[in-house]
């Protein structure tokens, strides 16, 4: 059951939670040693600057931010399978996924 009164969010808390969730994903990918949690960490970057177009979009009534939305979230699916793949190939060379281990991959 939907409520009858949802009250829209403003500008301000739109880009605040946007900044929260970016400044997340980038102390995650900063910290973490595994690819894979830096995969997830840097999805979480792009999500919130998709989140940041959609809000200004929204403030201008223009759906410009949702277009750019569209974009943000092609360009993510495009980049996760092909970081995927490499780290299914990395995997295979190294048996791990640690990050440390990518340097002695020079050839």
């Amino acid at each position: 059951m939907t409520p009858e009164f949802v009250a829209p969010i403003s500008v301000s808390q739109g880009l605040g939670f946007a900044a929260i969730l970016f400044c997340l994903g980038l102390a995650g990918l900063l910290l973490r040693r595994n690819v894979l949690f830096m995969l997830m960490c840097l999805e979480i970057c792009t999500n919130a600057a998709a989140l940041a177009f959609v809000v200004a979009g929204a403030q201008w009534s223009t759906p410009d931010g949702q277009v750019m939305f569209v974009f943000i979230v092609t360009l993510a699916a495009a980049e996760a399978a092909l970081a995927l793949a490499l780290i299914l190939q990395f995997y295979r060379h190294k048996h791990t996924v640690d990050i440390d281990q990518l340097n002695a991959m020079r050839g």
